[in-house]
């Protein structure tokens, strides 16, 4: 495993000392798989707190708040490091905290092993003898992307449920059955996990999944998929055939999803936009449970879901509160869930003013990510992919550009000073007058602020009254030419 100059540094200090450093957790987990690692722990052997401290003092400051968990946190050239003590931990109470933590350096590689949640986390690198220490074979687990709980022990967390859900999301993992018999086993202790460990884990699931569908799998096989009734409400609502061969809401969600990440527009974002993107098509059909129904179309009784788009609204918001998602996710999803059947309601005929009032209708989410949204609707019907979607989402994203609208809506061009500036005395006649110049620019009748200057002459002109109810009474107006 290549390392950074700096750790290896501090690791040969530690070898000098008598410790023996182990690399562990999720950097050996990623070099197995072929990934980078970025974040290293290292669990060091044969060395008490103090030793540890002092073989790291020469390197940098060191943050000794983990002290009664064995933790020692030093910063490397920037970089933050844990150097932990092999420790024992017992169950003293209910949920991921109710533990017991003592440091136990005289602990075996083995022991230490054996207390982490799933065997591909279980592996240690020893970066001077260059080789893999895998009591639990979790090399061969990954090999066959299997996601397997390491021991018995694994029952007492219950966070480790939801860490399995986002593991098999971002390592397209599949649930070993004695792994998801042991999830089934502790569902009723989901209450005990405070919300924002819960949240935790549907973020790393939202923005760093390579295959999602695999987790929400996992959410199933383990019964865990009801405590998140809205997305559990999809599971066997039917849709029709002929639109829908690919099976059931719950399955075209994933199927959703997973062209989702395929998605440029999603792999190039930043996190928190991959974030939103993620949750918006997961909930895009949340209304589907509530609108699905039988009915006459084109002569033959099909599965209908009418006005789901808009009934998806409220249990998006609903969900996300749910899971403890940040207020202002809600502000994003909720319009690109309401509106992502846009595209084929009348044919969409992409005017600029569509677009235009498209782009303020969904804001604070952009065009370009409801056409993401849209696609991943699209690519979600496997194998059904109608080439006339596409050329509809293709129209929309060009005259979205054409109008530079596809990251942004558009805002008012005539503002309260413009009006100040033609002699009106500010008040709350302001409101109406402004609303109606931007009603008239998102037609497309200006676009700059010589246009809409000029077009503010011609409506006052048109409405005297607004002009002597709002005219500053020591400021001679400018004549409307």
């Amino acid at each position: 495993m290549k390392l950074p100059p700096p750790l290896l540094a501090a690791l040969s200090a530690l070898r000098s000392a008598g410790g023996r450093p182990l690399l562990v957790g999720g950097c050996v987990r990623d070099w197995q798989l072929g990934l980078e690692p970025k974040d290293f722990d290292i669990e060091v052997y044969g060395l008490d707190y103090e030793a540890l401290g002092r073989a790291l003092g020469p390197f940098g400051p060191t943050d000794v708040v983990g002290r009664s968990f064995g933790v020692l946190k030093v910063r490397l050239e920037g970089a933050e490091y844990d150097f932990s003590l092999p420790r024992r931990e017992s169950k003293t109470g209910a949920g991921h905290r109710g533990f017991a933590v003592a440091p136990d350096p005289a602990l075996t590689e083995a022991e230490a092993a054996a207390r982490r949640d799933f065997t591909i986390n279980a592996m240690a690198y020893d970066p001077f003898a260059h080789r893999v220490l895998d009591f639990h074979d979790g090399a061969g687990d990954l090999q066959k992307r299997i996601l397997r709980h390491t021991g018995p022990a694994f029952t007492e967390d219950p966070l480790r449920v939801l860490r399995a859900f986002q593991f098999a999301a971002r390592f397209d993992l599949t649930l070993a059955p004695e792994t998801a018999a042991l999830c089934r086993s502790i569902s009723d202790t989901y209450a005990e996990l405070a919300i924002e460990r819960v949240w935790g884990e549907w973020d790393k699931w939202a923005t760093k999944a390579v295959k999602p569908s695999a987790g929400l799998l996992v959410l199933k096989q383990s019964g865990w998929l009801r405590h998140f009734p809205e997305v559990a409400a999809l599971d066997g609502v039917p849709q029709e055939p002929e639109w829908h061969p690919e099976g059931d809401v719950f399955v075209h969600t994933c199927h959703c999803l997973d062209a989702l990440v395929g998605l440029a527009t999603w792999r190039e974002s930043p996190a928190e936009a991959r974030r939103l993107l993620s949750f918006s098509v997961l909930a895009h059909d949340f209304g589907k449970p509530g609108t699905t129904k039988q009915a006459l179309r084109r002569g033959k009784l099909r599965w209908v879901s009418p006005e789901h788009e808009a009934a998806g609204g409220l249990p998006a918001e609903t969900f996300l509160q749910r899971i403890g998602a940040p207020l202002e996710l809600v502000n994003f999803v909720r319009p690109l869930v309401m509106n992502h059947l846009l595209h084929h309601q009348g044919g969409l005929v992409v005017r600029d003013t569509t677009v235009r009032r498209l782009a303020r209708k969904i804001e604070p989410a952009t065009i370009d990510q409801l056409i993401a949204v849209m696609q991943s609707d699209h690519l979600g019907r496997p194998p059904l992919v109608p080439n006339e979607t596409v050329v509809r989402l293709g129209h929309l994203r060009d005259a979205a550009r054409r109008l530079a609208l596809e990251h942004a809506a558009p805002k008012p061009v005539v503002q309260g000073r413009h009006l100040i500036a033609l002699g009106l005395a500010p008040g709350p006649q302001f409101k109406p007058v402004l609303d109606a110049a931007f009603e008239s620019q998102l037609d497309g009748a200006f676009a700059d602020e010589d246009g809409g200057l000029e077009w503010m002459r011609n409506y006052l002109r048109a409405h005297p009254t607004v002009l002597a109810s709002t005219q500053h009474p020591t400021h001679e107006p400018s004549q409307p030419t």
